[in-house]
């Protein structure tokens, strides 16, 4: 006999029966799953929201053609195009043109979106708000533009809704710097002699009565105050400074408060 000792091996733990087969069980979960994932997560993220566009409310349609273009990475000019070629929803008064309709709010972005599709879910999207809202006429639309680019702050805009509503019925002219501003592509508080000779159908200094389409998308509080503004006899305000918008019926009243802002304006420059 060797004088060596024998290494003794205990058997290691065995699985019981019902172990092995909840292991076997858990490995067939976990199979399927790796398959069903394989399988399915392509068509599951396929559409889904991969970012966002926000239009803020008062933006003109050429300023989000532009986000819109950043948005959905095509050339620039892309969503302008598409605006002009697709069939949007849109009112007959506004022969195609969506100024007004492409609601201000955050809209989802995916690998399919295009500027066509971008833009008819944008004019839905405002074909149910203004319903929602009560909201039925294109004239409310355009006079909502003119309030939500008027307005120093949302409580002051039914009174500049009822500033326009008042000037047209007594058949004067709209006399709104927003509406030249429009015309010229800009946006300034200041507004020259030689603005309001500028031949626009937008010159409401020029022209008598509304411009021809919406000035920008308003949101849905210049379209409250566009449809149900409250009862008043103003025909003239002027923002003199931030939070300070004056309304009057008193033209010479008018003039002390608009002596008032050009002051005002003078001191900051």
């Amino acid at each position: 006999m060797s004088d060596v000792p024998h290494t003794v091996r205990r058997p290691g733990p065995r699985l019981s029966r019902t172990g092995r087969l909840l292991l076997v069980a858990l490995l067939c979960v976990l199979v399927v799953l790796a398959v069903l994932a394989v399988l399915l997560l392509p068509r599951l993220l396929r559409g889904q929201p991969e970012r966002t566009l926000t239009v803020p409310e008062g933006q003109r349609a050429t300023q989000i053609y532009a986000a819109a273009d950043k948005a959905l990475h095509v050339p620039a000019g892309s969503t302008a195009k598409a605006a002009k070629r697709a069939h949007l929803p849109l009112p007959a008064e506004a022969k195609g043109n969506p100024e007004g309709y492409l609601f201000p709010a955050t809209y989802p972005i995916s690998s399919d979106t295009t500027p066509a599709s971008l833009l008819t879910y944008m004019v839905k999207t405002a074909k149910e708000r203004l319903a929602a809202d009560g909201v039925r006429s294109y004239r409310t639309v355009l006079i909502a533009s003119i309030v939500q680019a008027e307005a120093d702050r949302p409580a002051d805009m039914g009174r500049v809704a009822r500033v326009i509503d008042n000037r047209l019925a007594h058949h004067m002219p709209l006399q709104m710097d927003s509406t030249i501003n429009y015309a010229l592509g800009r946006s300034t508080l200041h507004t020259s002699h030689a603005d309001t000779r500028t031949k626009s159908p937008y010159n409401t200094y020029r022209y008598q009565g509304l411009p021809p389409t919406p000035i920008d998308n308003p949101g849905a509080d210049a379209l409250k105050a566009a449809g149900a503004p409250p009862a008043g006899d103003w025909l003239y305000f002027v923002t003199v400074k931030p939070g300070d918008t004056r309304f009057t019926a008193d033209y010479r009243k008018h003039l002390r408060n608009v002596r008032e802002f050009n002051e005002a304006a003078a001191r900051r420059r």
